[in-house]
């Protein structure tokens, strides 16, 4: 399931994909690639809590915001 909220918050800052993984280089010490980040974004692959929490804190959200997805509470009877 593609991370719609991911895509939204980068391409608010007018930011590549690239330019997310170089940022994620200078300011937390994480290498990773491009295509790795794109298979991120669109939900092929899942980051460990540390590369999710340096994503999370680059954009300025919580994990929950943008690697969770609020689905509606069905009543089991």
């Amino acid at each position: 399931m593609k991370r719609e909220t991911l895509v939204a918050l980068r391409k608010e800052r007018g930011w590549s994909q690239k330019d997310v993984v170089t940022e994620l280089q200078k300011r937390y010490g994480i290498d990773i690639t491009a295509s790795y980040y794109g298979m991120i974004e669109s939900g092929v692959r899942t980051p460990q809590l540390r590369l999710a929490m340096a994503i999370a804190d680059l954009f300025g959200n919580s994990i929950e915001e943008i690697f969770t997805q609020d689905k509606p509470h069905q009543n089991v009877v």
